[in-house]
């Protein structure tokens, strides 16, 4: 009987303190001290094309954003031929798009309204989402001009690097949160075929 009565203490001690490390982050997937956390279930993780500074040689001026919806990729323009390559998902097969655009606002954790354009190909789609690690834009998102468009964080980083979404621009959690916290509205952004 005494075994039996240990192994029940030690479960009901682990589920305590699983209760407790569940508790220790808030909705938008940050712990006790604000730190925002990246691993389990949703949570965005690493993305499987690694952020790194190339050879870039431009016109476009430090700060530009551009992003090379072919290569699936998103420079940030450092200047002296430099630029810090992000890689990103983008739109699939009749949802690319190209054009000059300014970041006209930054947000972090967004909510979300799917477009009614998006509702009509999708009514499953909920209505509207609270901002938080489950939010499909993830922990940032930069609105481009007046159009519909982001460039947002995902809780899915499988599909960086892939071109699967309606026309906005996808990044890990990680590396979203990286570009905003190094480009301001005004910001621009060119987005090629």
């Amino acid at each position: 009987m005494r075994p039996i009565a240990l192994m029940f203490a030690a479960l009901t001690i682990l589920a305590a303190a699983g209760q407790a490390q569940a508790q220790f982050f808030d909705s938008r997937g940050y712990n006790g001290d604000n730190a925002p956390f990246f691993g389990g279930s949703g949570s965005g993780g690493a993305s499987p094309i690694p952020r790194t500074t190339v050879s870039y040689p431009t016109n476009y001026a430090p700060g530009t954003i551009v992003v090379n919806t072919a290569e699936r990729r998103l420079y940030l323009v450092q200047g002296n031929g430099m630029a810090l390559r992000y890689g990103i998902g983008v739109g699939r097969d009749g949802f690319r798009w190209s054009g000059v655009h300014r970041i006209s606002a930054k947000k972090e954790w967004p909510s979300w309204t799917p477009p009614s354009q998006m509702l009509r190909r999708r009514p499953d789609l909920p209505r509207h989402m609270n901002g938080g690690i489950e939010n499909p834009l993830g922990a940032r998102a930069m609105y481009l001009g007046s159009t519909l468009y982001r460039i947002h964080g995902s809780n899915e980083p499988e599909t960086i690097g892939q071109a699967v979404s309606s026309g906005c621009f996808r990044m890990t959690n990680e590396d979203v949160q990286d570009l905003y916290d190094r480009v301001s509205v005004g910001t621009t952004v060119v987005v090629k075929n």
